[in-house]
């Protein structure tokens, strides 16, 4: 599921847009969702500090001491990657606001149908961009791939255990497999585990520590032990685990 911020100074204009793109998601089954709208730059700044978002809608001139363009600037040191799309009555700042990597440049007053072709647009290059997003559901469910945890096979369905929820599909490891990248291990026949997000492994038991909750883990199957092994052994985890000492 993909995340929206929006910002703006004016109420009214926050409370349309939060209606036109609900509507559009819901037209279109985008799985997306509207997690902050607000007219503070302050309470914008708090929330991306500490929350991952994948898209923000921003007023450039936000009535304040701080302008969209300045908040758009924060951003961009925190995260290369997410999208943002500036929506404005000032048409001279289009150009100033393509220096932050934005996805697109929407006048106001903005239509559903414009609004509808921006995301038409955006969801197509998440869809095209395999190394960032694993697509479910026919491209309709868009999972950040750093947030997977761990992918289980339950039967027939698929169940990907992220940072925040879990996802369940009707899918198959040989068709998952080759949409991750070389951090995705399978390390049991019905376990592949994200190498990032490994925080200890207890060789003993077989199993493999995620994160700082107890209840997130995942197993070693014998068929797989040797070849997780000796990635690990070569260091390719990340950071949590510097060395082979750090295993029970």
């Amino acid at each position: 599921m993909l995340d929206f911020v929006l910002c703006d100074d004016n109420a009214n204009v926050l409370t349309k847009l939060e209606k036109m793109l609900e509507a559009i998601f819901i037209s279109k089954n985008f799985d997306a969702q509207i997690v902050l709208s607000t007219t503070q730059p302050d309470e914008f700044i708090n929330f991306i500090k500490n929350h991952n978002v994948n898209v923000i809608f921003l007023d450039i001139d936000l009535k304040s001491k701080i302008s969209g363009l300045d908040l758009a600037d924060m951003i961009r040191k925190k995260d290369k990657n997410v999208y943002i799309i500036f929506t404005t009555g000032h048409l001279e700042y289009g150009l100033m606001a393509y220096k932050y990597k934005t996805f697109d440049y929407i006048p106001k007053p903005f239509t559903k149908e414009r609004l509808e072709d921006t995301l038409v647009r955006l969801f197509e290059d998440i869809s095209g961009n395999e190394t960032k997003f694993v697509r479910l559901d026919n491209n309709k469910t868009i999972i950040k791939q750093d947030s997977i945890q761990y992918i289980q096979k339950e039967g027939m369905k698929v169940i990907f255990h992220t940072d925040t929820r879990n996802y369940e599909t009707y899918n198959s490891f040989k068709k998952i497999l080759p949409q991750l990248p070389e951090q995705f291990i399978q390390c049991h026949k019905s376990y592949i585990v994200n190498t990032q997000k490994i925080t200890d492994i207890d060789i003993s038991n077989n199993t493999i520590f995620l994160g700082n909750n107890e209840k997130a883990k995942c197993f070693i199957g014998p068929k797989y032990k040797n070849k997780f092994m000796e990635v690990f052994n070569y260091g390719n985890f990340s950071n949590n685990l510097d060395s082979n000492d750090n295993a029970k």
